[in-house]
């Protein structure tokens, strides 16, 4: 028996997305970027989700020459009717878009953890609503939500964080139960620290909450558990989403494909 579109000894297993239409949130930069542009050499026309323009401006140059076209879209993700709306007619769904803060949870502003909440876990659940009907009506569709390590584990001091992308765990594996008698397949992935503005952003915040010095924190924390003592690129996730859209993973779904340098191997 042969898998449909992935024969082997063919060009099929190479990811081509020509006239599919793409959606990535958090796109301006990081893994959102990288994504985009992965994507949009695959031959995708991709709307870049994000609320900084300058960012999505400069990315969609970046896309210039590419298979595919980058179409920036400005969008405030707590503005949930919107994210409904902007995922119609999509074909792949990146729900990429976070933030953290590093705090002890009875100093964590309840504010705060609400809007890490919306933007998220609310905002992935609107976005797939918005996507589904236009995936179902065609028989065809991908949802790749990216999720971290700490979907499948929990440090100290990231109450809203972990929280979330567990959450969008549980949101993902529903979608693909739901989803698997339309061809649409969801799954996650899990990817440790990654070279992101995200990452250099809670330095300062880590080394106050684990009381140690700033230059300290990579080495002590964020590897700390990690076999290869190195932060991931956005690039090689890019390359986890793209799989994950291919011909050749239409059998993967529901899982969470983990990228984090053995850190869950302990």
């Amino acid at each position: 028996m042969t898998v449909p579109n992935a024969l082997p000894g063919t060009r099929a297993n190479l990811l081509d997305l020509s006239g599919r239409t793409a959606l990535v949130t958090g796109a301006a930069g990081g893994i959102g970027s990288a994504c985009t542009l992965r994507l949009a050499a695959a031959g995708a026309n991709v709307r870049a989700v994000d609320m900084d323009a300058p960012g999505l401006e400069a990315l969609a140059e970046q896309a210039q020459g590419l298979a595919g076209a980058v179409e920036p879209h400005v969008l405030d993700l707590t503005d949930l009717d919107a994210a409904e709306r902007a995922a119609a007619g999509t074909d792949v769904l990146v729900n990429n878009a976070g933030l953290q803060l590093v705090r002890p949870i009875e100093e964590f502003p309840p504010d705060v953890f609400h809007t890490v909440l919306t933007v998220m876990l609310e905002a992935p659940f609107r976005l797939i609503r918005g996507a589904l009907p236009h995936m179902y009506g065609q028989g065809w569709g991908r949802i790749v939500n990216v999720s971290s390590v700490h979907g499948l584990r929990a440090s100290a001091f990231k109450s809203a964080y972990v929280a979330a992308k567990h959450g969008l765990e549980g949101l993902s594996k529903t979608a693909a139960l739901e989803g698997a008698p339309h061809g649409v397949t969801s799954n996650c992935v899990n990817p440790a620290y990654v070279r992101t503005p995200l990452v250099e952003r809670q330095l300062t915040d880590q080394a106050q909450a684990h009381g140690i010095p700033e230059e300290r924190v990579l080495t002590e924390v964020l590897l700390q558990d990690s076999a290869v003592k190195r932060l991931i690129e956005p690039e090689e996730v890019a390359e986890a989403v793209a799989y994950l859209c291919g011909p050749h993973a239409s059998f993967v779904t529901g899982t969470s494909l983990v990228l984090d340098g053995g850190w869950t191997a302990h």
